[in-house]
């Protein structure tokens, strides 16, 4: 057993040792949603096969639903030829299915931790880049194309090559109105957005130590637009606590058994890392990104950037990416006027995303001409908050407040920008077009989207909640 959690993850899983670092895994489970699934089921029918462990898989439509009008079908026809294919695949192969309007109903990266399918030391994958997200419960977890779907839905295993090791150590507190989200955007900045390809990232020190479940997988889901595909955070109390009594989780004297070998877990004292990089957060500002990648950011103080600045090789990027965005150099970033708000996506969309951002809009109302929506990530999240009263809080501000999906996180859907409109996002990606044909992303946590939304421009929350 190797030293680190990535190792011992890995080495748990081997099947067969490859050559050059490439090894046969097995897959514990596989999460599976509309827009990845339908090659893989359409090869295991043409072919004649099965699920080899059906039991392993979950699935639920979320990237291309409609947030609004639930009790129908999608209103385009091919997120509902999307919806009704994977509905059908799912009875067919004898697939756990989370109906549109069920209570288990979500975005796949939402409902696998509430629902307890994902766990500590499983190997766990999805077509999609974001399941990196459940590596915040030490699960080794990782997104993968539609014919590897297929593989695992056939045999359970698949040809991994062995990534190299990076631990990030958080220090210090984080200040207030200061989240994981600003954390991640911190270090894709400094790192860049290709800083962490070829490493699995585990992520340590007292502030994760301090960060609640919802921060863990903020941090891990944001680790693939550092370039890595694996973000992972040991399994500790915080984690055991969020687990116990969830529907998956294991109960009575297995949930004691499970407990003590989850502990196990933990990078050894003596694991070397190929790559160390700490970042101390006590004086971290809240970020916001300007470009069109998520390394394009700065603190919400800054001005954008001169790209007659910067060096050669940045200058060109600098300057398409301003041409998209609208900008010019120098500007304040938080002057920046914005025409959408969209809190919600696998990023951040849990309650506690959902509370934070209820706190800014208590007792204040969206700026006008500003279109801002609320959208949580599962079903669940959206009947608590309701319970909660946040939803109240969001409406009375002048929030719309959606069913669950991905939403405007991916132009997919029909919650879409249209070309030239500018949108404070909690999501994971400020690509062009990302949001829709002509977009305009700027990437921050719910409390500073809730801010950019009562100020209609992006906005220090700290000077609007009177901290600044």
């Amino acid at each position: 057993m190797g030293g680190t959690l990535y190792d011992k993850l890995w080495d748990a899983h081997i099947v067969r040792r490859g050559e050059n670092g490439e090894d046969l895994l097995y897959i514990d489970r596989q999460l599976v949603h509309e827009v990845s699934s339908p090659q893989a089921f359409r090869a295991l029918g043409e072919a004649g096969r099965g699920l080899r462990r059906p039991e392993t898989h979950l699935a639920v439509a979320d990237h291309a639903v409609p947030t609004r009008g639930r009790d129908g079908a999608p209103i385009d026809p091919v997120a509902a030829a999307q919806v009704a294919e994977l509905e059908a695949n799912a009875r067919d192969f004898g697939v756990r299915y989370h109906a549109l309007t069920g209570e288990g109903h979500g975005i796949v990266h939402v409902i696998g931790p509430e629902q307890g399918f994902t766990l500590p030391g499983i190997t766990l994958v999805c077509g999609d880049s974001h399941t990196t997200t459940h590596g915040a419960f030490g699960a080794l977890a990782f997104g993968i194309g539609a014919s590897e779907c297929g593989t695992v839905m056939a045999s359970q295993c698949l040809v991994q090559k062995r990534a190299r090791t990076m631990r990030v150590e958080l220090v210090g507190t984080l200040p207030g109105w200061v989240s994981a989200k600003d954390v991640a955007l911190a270090l894709i900045a400094r790192i860049g957005a290709d800083g962490a390809r070829g490493f699995a990232v585990e992520y340590a020190g007292p502030a994760i130590a301090a960060m609640d479940m919802a921060g863990r997988m903020t941090l891990c889901n944001t680790t693939i637009e550092a370039g890595s595909r694996i973000g992972l955070v040991a399994p500790d109390d915080v984690t055991f606590a969020y687990l116990e009594g969830r529907p998956g989780a294991p109960k009575g004297d297995d949930w004691d058994k499970a407990v003590r070998h989850w502990k196990g877990l933990a990078s050894d004292s003596y694991a070397e890392f190929d790559r160390i990089e700490t970042l101390d957060v006590s004086a971290l500002d809240p970020h916001v990104t300007w470009g069109t990648s998520p390394d394009q950011g700065a603190p919400v103080g800054e001005h954008v950037p001169d790209p007659a600045l910067a060096a050669p090789g940045e200058r060109d990027r600098i300057v398409r990416a301003l041409g998209y965005m609208g900008l010019e150099p120098g500007m304040k970033l938080s002057e920046i006027a914005i025409d959408r708000v969209f809190i919600g996506s696998c990023t951040n969309s849990r309650i506690e995303d959902l509370r934070i951002a209820a706190r800014v809009a208590t007792g204040r109302t969206v700026a006008p001409g500003v279109c801002a929506m609320v959208v949580p990530g599962s079903a669940a999240t959206r009947a608590r908050a309701e319970t909660e009263g946040l939803a109240d809080i969001f409406r009375a501000a002048g929030f719309e407040w959606r069913d669950a999906g991905c939403s405007m996180c991916v132009a997919m859907n029909d919650d879409r920008l249209a070309p030239g409109e500018r949108c404070a996002s909690t999501s994971n990606r400020n690509f062009e077009g990302r949001q829709g044909q002509g977009g305009r992303t700027h990437l921050m946590s719910p409390a500073s989207a809730a801010a950019a939304a009562i100020a209609g421009h992006i906005a220090d929350v700290r000077t609007l909640m009177g901290q600044g």
